[in-house]
């Protein structure tokens, strides 16, 4: 990147001030660097317009600012800065020559991203999960001109998304890892929500390919590229055939593609990790990587933070805290069992399920009782988990009584996960267990 001000003021709006150099693009003044340009984004719970001042004295260029907003020289004044900063990124985009591939789903989308970053060696991926209309502009605009691969997460909320932000993407290769029922209150049914994901199908390059599920006849669709479909156990393009699990809940499998056969062991804990993998695998076979340098990649693949991070003591805790929905937490409890010990789950609300809400935590609360949880501590509001846990489950309004519980809850040797939607905050909890239980042989996924 090697852009002038008055090129990038005909692309967005209008130059206030003298022309300059712009080697980089922020959108956090914290983080500014000699030769930024500051995007000023209008948050929620932050306005970047208040921090432009300082931006600039951290080195940054100039400013991106709303017309009337802002009175630091030289800047650039535009009607939107979100649409602005996605400008930026079609920039970008324009200037890459790597192949680009971009994961989307409801529920992996992030471990197939981490799995695909190990997979292809020197790319680069959606740092955390920049997986928004913010963070995704940011990745393309980050990505260096020597990286093999661009890989990028991208979330969606509702139909539009994925396709306000495919000008910035044009991908090459276009991952949907699965369609559960996540965010049903914003995507409204079932059908809206296959329609959202396939934006990013729509959005492939000339001659791209979609990676799709083998077992979704909501995605077999038509498009104008190609398709490579992954399965566990099933016929697809990419299988994990043979599939086992060992005492820590890693999977073993046999990765079976067109260019050959290759035993994997993942270091990744959870049931839902080979799904993961192959749909990773064919992604990277897609954009020409070697078969050995996959296999090689899958076994040395590690999580994100928060994600079925398994931490030996006293007890076993899994922190699981990132997020949840009911196709993750079905995993989640499923391999907590498979790992020994008696199990144990602290457990919030599912969030933006719409109509489908108390029916699914009541079935989640089920499913805990069934596969023989000692006790299910719900923390905050329960839109069910207590109905269908029964006898097992106890509420709590704070992650401060939940922990109180827990003290006279967990015995040695039990395994705790702990997992809920991202607004519960249950993270500082699993922080505490962990403490709590000595961890002394660390993350272990």
């Amino acid at each position: 990147m090697n852009w002038n001000l008055r090129d990038l003021a005909q692309e967005l709006g209008t130059l206030v001030g003298a022309d300059g150099r712009i080697d980089g693009v922020s959108t956090d003044s914290r983080s500014v660097t000699e030769g930024d340009l500051f995007v000023a984004i209008e948050g929620e719970f932050h306005d970047g317009h208040d921090h432009a001042r300082a931006a600039v004295e951290s080195g940054a260029v100039a400013v991106v600012a709303k017309v009337g907003r802002c009175d630091v020289v030289p800047r650039i004044e535009v009607a939107d800065t979100g649409a602005a900063l996605l400008a930026l990124a079609k920039l970008r985009r324009n200037e890459l020559t790597m192949p680009v591939i971009a994961v989307t789903g409801s529920t992996g989308k992030t471990t197939t991203k981490d799995m695909l970053a190990s997979a292809i060696p020197g790319s680069w991926v959606s740092p955390a999960s920049f997986n928004n209309e913010i963070g995704v502009p940011l990745t393309v605009l980050q990505t260096p001109q020597t990286a093999a691969a661009l890989v990028v997460e991208m979330g969606s909320r509702g139909k539009g998304h994925l396709a306000w932000l495919m000008p910035a993407v044009r991908p090459d290769v276009a991952v949907i890892t699965n369609l559960g029922v996540v965010h049903l209150e914003t995507f409204g049914d079932e059908a809206t929500l296959a329609d959202a994901k396939w934006e990013i199908v729509e959005g492939l390059t000339a001659g791209g390919t979609a990676v799709l599920p083998a077992d979704d006849p909501r995605l077999a669709r038509e498009h104008l590229g190609n398709t490579l479909t992954f399965a566990v156990e099933a016929d697809a393009d990419v299988i994990a055939r043979d599939v086992s699990f060992d005492d820590r809940g890693r999977a073993g499998f046999t990765l079976v593609t067109a260019q050959g056969e290759r035993p994997i062991q993942l270091s990744l804990a959870g049931i839902h990790q080979p799904s993961n993998a192959a749909a990773a695998t064919a992604a990277a076979l897609a954009v020409g990587t070697d078969l050995d340098a996959v296999a090689v990649g899958l076994a040395a693949a590690t999580g994100s933070k928060w994600r079925m991070e398994i931490h030996d003591g006293v007890f076993t805790v899994i922190n699981d805290a990132y997020n949840a929905n009911p196709t993750s937490v079905e995993a989640a409890l499923q391999t907590v069992v498979q790992l020994g010990g008696r199990p144990v789950a602290v457990l919030g609300r599912m969030a933006e399920l719409g109509d489908i809400e108390e029916a699914e935590h009541i079935r989640i609360g089920r499913l805990a009782a069934t596969l023989g949880f000692a006790a299910v501590v719900i923390v905050g509001a329960d839109p069910g988990l207590a109905v269908g846990a029964g006898s097992i489950a106890r509420r709590v309004e704070t992650p401060d009584e939940a922990m109180r519980v827990l003290e006279s809850v967990i015995r040695r040797g039990d395994t705790v996960l702990v997992k809920a939607s991202r607004s519960v905050g249950l993270e500082g909890l699993a922080e505490q267990l962990i403490e709590s239980a000595g961890s002394s042989a660390g993350t272990v996924a």
